[in-house]
């Protein structure tokens, strides 16, 4: 479709984070779609890039194409209400996901959507990734929530996840992948690289039977240092593991307990 030209975005009192270059953006969709794609974080057509070029304007992956093949023509523009304006193939339905994520956060500026395999296993298993285990990622993303289930390419998908997107830059969709936020294509996608690396690494952890969080002094310093440069939003969680592994340790030590109490008597 070819309704209307990329330049004729219309104006918005309400001021709010872009891109700026749309030739710029162009050309990191498709860098950071190539690495998404290296990086197994999607397999086939799977998941979808975006960049906010102006306050109705919306610069986004097409439907029916391997990230890790994109052309800068490929690419398509959308205004806030989902309806395509340019680009010579159709966007994808899960447009609508990053539109209201746009609309809800005038400071972002770029949305991924892939399915990197561990983090994608952890909101399979309906775990979150919250516990204060790695500085890096207690200053850069607070922590990684899990939403619920909301139907791919349907208008609900948003719904179990605007209260979490309004608060994370990073949320884990329970059993379909991960969605990431930043001010840039490439800070968005930094984010996915962080949330995957930290699955894996927390993953490694449970294998081996422990995880060690970090002390509330520790989590304090961290959450100064996130204030210091300007991230807002929510710290991670030292209280709650996300997976009822505590809740069952104790009922486990109970059972075992009234069990011996039970042969000694």
């Amino acid at each position: 479709p070819h309704t209307r030209s990329e330049s004729s975005s219309p104006m918005c009192a309400e001021s709010v984070a872009t891109v700026g270059s749309a030739y710029a953006a162009r050309q990191e969709i498709c860098e950071m779609g190539r690495r998404i794609y290296a990086r197994a974080f999607v397999a086939a057509n799977d998941g979808n890039i975006s960049a906010r070029l102006g306050p109705d304007r919306v610069l986004c992956t097409p439907t029916g194409v391997s990230k890790g093949f994109l052309k800068e023509d490929m690419l398509a523009i959308c205004d806030m209400d989902g309806a395509q304006v340019s680009g010579p193939m159709k966007i994808s339905s899960e447009i609508r996901m990053h539109l209201e994520a746009y609309k809800l956060r005038g400071d972002i500026a770029a949305v991924v959507h892939a399915h990197p395999p561990t983090a994608t296993g952890f909101a399979v298993a309906g775990l979150d990734l919250t516990e204060c285990v790695l500085p890096e990622v207690v200053v850069l993303l607070g922590g990684i929530p899990l939403a619920p289930y909301g139907t791919p390419g349907g208008p609900d998908i948003f719904t179990p996840m605007r209260d979490l997107v309004e608060k994370y830059d990073a949320v884990l969709m329970a059993n379909h992948g991960a969605v990431t936020l930043g001010k840039s294509v490439q800070e968005a996608h930094f984010k996915m690289e962080t949330v995957e690396h930290f699955a894996r690494i927390a993953l490694v952890a449970r294998q081996l039977g422990s995880t060690n969080t970090l002390s509330g002094p520790h989590v304090e310093e961290l959450i100064d240092l996130r204030s210091r440069f300007g991230i807002t939003g929510p710290s991670c969680s030292r209280s709650e593991t996300g997976d009822g592994t505590a809740d069952l340790v104790d009922q486990i030590t109970k059972q075992v307990v009234e069990r011996l109490h039970g042969s000694s008597a």
